[in-house]
């Protein structure tokens, strides 16, 4: 079963339903049917509750938060994360802390549409619709 991390701006497009949401959210649909699990990274639970608030109000982030944390699992975000991040001197640190929380905890893959903030990543990078193949082939 491959395990996929979902970098935020995947997430924000199925929860925000955005014009780029059609393969993450059949993505988010076929882990939710356990055809593989999602991670999202801990750190960025509190940042998409934050723009989902900001766009669409509390109650609507709350029930959002909540689906997220029904889905997916939450990968670790702790000192040994933050340490591989800042090793890895990228210079978005909010990738570096994805990229290092997908590698500790055992990701086939992050999926992202930014795969150029990931250069040099140590966990594959791939697309919704790649990720999507995945995990229904």
């Amino acid at each position: 079963m491959k395990r996929l991390l979902l970098d935020l701006n995947i997430v924000l497009d199925v929860v925000l339903d955005r014009a780029e949401a059609a393969s993450a959210a059949r993505l988010w649909a076929a882990l939710e049917r356990g055809k593989g699990r999602g991670f999202v990274p801990a750190h960025g639970v509190t940042t998409i509750f934050y723009l989902v608030s900001r766009a669409q109000g509390p109650a609507f982030a709350r029930r959002a938060t909540d689906g997220i944390l029904r889905t997916f699992a939450v990968a670790p975000v702790d000192e040994k994360v933050l340490r591989r991040a800042l090793s890895l001197g990228w210079p978005d640190f909010e990738d570096a802390v994805c990229a290092s929380a997908a590698e500790i905890c055992g990701c086939d893959a992050i999926v992202t549409r930014d795969p150029k903030g990931f250069v040099d990543s140590p966990v594959r990078i791939i697309d919704s619709p790649t990720a999507l193949a995945w995990v229904t082939t």
